[in-house]
């Protein structure tokens, strides 16, 4: 699995028009999910998530977690984080897991992060989303599972 985690001052997700997720100050995390990942991967990464420590503390030092920030995490699905594109013009998206394997894992994910009391929502999984943020940093960091974790 792989993660860019931004934190932001607010994002929304809109589908269609319709706001579908929203928050206010905490982190965004586009999610992709590969072939063969697993719901061990996807708890471990949730942990990882919910555990950075890259929010301010009173002196000014990135050292607390969104969630001993009172924060909250908005996730959506991004399947083309798994884009290849070392070879011509058209990224490949052949490691990416198919929908049917990844809606789970992504799902996991999400319930993996609420277990933390963290507030989360989420955009619509497989939808054309329009993503409105708001960074606050910048500060954005890409994680990637260990394989076989």
């Amino acid at each position: 699995m792989r993660a860019v985690v931004q934190r932001v001052s607010s994002c929304r997700v809109v589908v269609s028009g319709e706001v579908v997720g929203q928050i206010g100050r905490g982190l965004v995390v586009l999610l992709g999910v590969r072939t063969g990942d697993t719901e061990a991967q996807a708890r471990w990464l949730a942990d990882k998530v919910v555990g950075l420590r890259i929010f301010e503390d009173d002196q000014g030092k990135m050292n607390v977690s969104v969630a001993d920030a009172g924060g909250s995490v908005l996730v959506v699905s991004q399947f083309t984080l798994y884009g290849d594109c070392e070879k011509g013009r058209r990224p490949s998206f052949i490691d990416a897991a198919r929908p049917e394997v990844a809606e789970p894992l992504y799902e996991g994910f999400v319930n993996a992060v609420r277990l933390h009391g963290v507030p989360v929502a989420t955009g619509r999984f497989g939808a054309m989303m329009q993503v409105e943020l708001v960074n606050d940093g910048p500060v954005t960091l890409i994680l990637d599972t260990p394989l076989g974790h």
